[in-house]
């Protein structure tokens, strides 16, 4: 059974004047979520600026998000690290905190080979044994989770049984399914390419988008479900500029703009990331307002 199927966000972590979490407006975002059609929480991922929270901070947040959510959508940890114990002690915590499932990164800038990722992920699922999304994003890692990689690991190991395509490359997706059956849970991690990874199987997408329209990217989902193909791929063109604008500049910078253009008041981002330029976020504004969502 996936995790999941559908639209989930990869929610922001909203942070006060001085940088630190802001746990009240996350748990608000976190009922909007559930309240507005989002099919599963993904906490701490590259959008909740994992990257720059420290450890403490990080396994606080993903704690919060379980305990809050009690269960009414499915809660998936972004527990990845570029260090493989640091990943298997943030895991086996998120686990035993509750979280539905967890999504791994691959580890950043030690550029592992292909075997490296084997021994990584196949350490981090035995020691923590809930079900794993392996996450191949190699513009943010510098390395590029190989089909025939992810195939073995699928295989091989019975609670990784999910992966988070984010590398754009749909000869590559393509190829995964081949290599396991159209079995592994595939899920977009490529707001423009929801319908076209639906279209090989896949389950979902985990989404920025969702942030700022999270039933527009259910109903995405919904749609091609139904057998409404046509709608759902209306859909996912009609959102391709708006899609563009938040992701002009590197994520999560616009999609916390936009969030705070909505009113929603998610705060700041952390150095190094710095905040939009004037120019790109009148232009986000302005996709925003012809895409129907009201600014403030």
């Amino acid at each position: 059974m996936s995790i999941f199927t559908g639209s989930g966000v990869a929610v922001v972590t909203p942070l006060n004047a001085d940088e630190s979490v802001n746990y009240n407006k996350l748990d608000e975002l976190l009922d909007y979520h559930c309240n507005h059609k989002t099919d599963s929480i993904i906490i701490c991922g590259t959008t909740g600026e994992s990257s720059t929270l420290s450890e403490e901070e990080h396994m606080e947040v993903v704690k919060f998000a379980i305990d809050r959510v009690k269960g009414r959508i499915p809660v998936i940890a972004g527990t990845g690290s570029n260090s493989t114990y640091t990943t298997i002690q943030m895991s086996k915590e998120a686990v035993e905190d509750g979280a539905d499932g967890l999504l791994l990164v691959t580890p950043y800038y030690n550029k592992c080979t292909q075997r490296g990722l084997i021994e990584h992920y196949k350490m981090v699922a035995e020691e923590a044994k809930a079900p794993i999304i392996l996450y191949s994003v190699a513009s943010r890692t510098g390395v590029n989770i190989a089909p025939e990689t992810v195939a073995e690991l699928y295989r091989d190991v019975d609670n990784i049984v999910a992966v988070k395509e984010a590398s754009g490359n749909i000869s590559q997706i393509a190829k995964i399914m081949n290599l396991t059956d159209g079995k592994i849970d595939l899920y977009s991690g490529n707001d423009d390419q929801i319908v076209p990874i639906l279209s090989l199987g896949g389950k979902g997408v985990i989404s920025v988008l969702a942030n700022i329209a999270p039933e527009y990217t259910h109903d995405i989902c919904e749609k091609f479900f139904a057998g409404d193909v046509a709608g759902s791929c209306k859909m996912q063109l009609d959102a391709l500029p708006l899609i563009e604008k938040l992701f002009c500049e590197v994520n999560p910078i616009p999609v916390k703009k936009a969030l705070n253009l909505m009113g929603m008041e998610v705060g700041p981002l952390r150095m190094p990331l710095t905040e939009m330029t004037e120019a790109n976020a009148a232009k986000l504004a302005a996709e925003m307002t012809k895409f129907g969502l009201k600014l403030v």
